[in-house]
């Protein structure tokens, strides 16, 4: 599915959040938001998702959802979210239960998202016997058991090392590529948006407001070869020059705070 915002805006009682913000995201491509802290990046996906009443604009999803599709959006947090006392799989059939879907069905589409993720020898395993990235594989794997049409992801690799947030953007690029999801991406780590992202959205301070949006001409799979190294880094440049000065303020007003 396509997502489509026009001139949205938002606040909090008085306090303007978001404005005029509009972007297109096609069928199967992956939009990371970058800005400043405080820009409203997380705001904005919970307006997508539903979570926010909409105030101003619109956001509008297009096309059919993808066969076998339970809920045409879903969410990924920076927090596992896994319930403790539930096993893998047992986390993973959560997203399920509430569906009307048989047993074997159910079974199936369990087993399917494990291996997808690289879980499936750890079903049985239980949360606490995990690590932090086999525990956010799950929450992938719970969020694409559903089928969705447009993944929404908040920070989901920021709590963790940068040899598993490397390892998890791998994950994430294989299964983006076989199941064409349709993605909305924020992160504040400039290098998960240049080895993610087909455009990145960067959104100025508080209000937030679109600066630039900035295509990556280099297709995902091929982004580590070293042909492409300086463009990227050209590209990791740029991005960091369009937020850094706003960026440095938002420190200084979190830290005063």
């Amino acid at each position: 599915m396509q997502v489509v915002l026009e001139d949205v805006g938002y606040a909090y009682g008085d306090l303007p959040v978001l404005d005029g913000v509009g972007f297109t995201v096609s069928e199967g491509e992956t939009a990371v938001l970058i800005g400043p802290s405080g820009c409203g990046k997380s705001t904005l996906l919970n307006l997508i998702g539903g979570l926010l009443p909409q105030q101003t604009g619109r956001i509008s999803t297009l096309g059919a959802p993808p066969a076998g599709c339970l809920n045409p959006l879903t969410f990924v947090f920076q927090d596992f979210a896994l319930l403790p006392w539930r096993s893998v799989a047992g986390n993973v059939a959560l997203a399920l239960e509430h569906h009307r879907l048989g047993r074997a069905e159910q079974q199936a589409r369990i087993a399917e998202v494990l291996k997808l993720c690289g879980l499936s020898d750890f079903a049985d395993a239980l949360p606490k016997q995990l690590s932090g990235g086999m525990r956010q594989r799950v929450g992938i794997a719970r969020a694409i058991a559903v089928k969705p049409a447009v993944m929404l992801m908040d920070e989901p690799l920021s709590a963790l090392d940068a040899q598993t947030r490397e390892l998890l953007m791998e994950d994430l690029i294989a299964i983006w590529a076989r199941e064409r999801t349709t993605t909305l991406y924020v992160t504040h780590n400039l290098n998960e948006a240049v080895r993610l992202a087909d455009q990145v959205v960067v959104l100025s301070r508080r209000p937030g407001r679109i600066k630039r949006i900035v295509s990556i001409p280099v297709p995902v799979a091929e982004r580590m070869e070293p042909a492409h190294a300086g463009l990227l880094k050209n590209l990791h440049d740029e991005l960091w020059g369009l937020i850094k000065a706003e960026a440095q303020v938002a420190d200084r007003e979190m830290q005063h705070v």
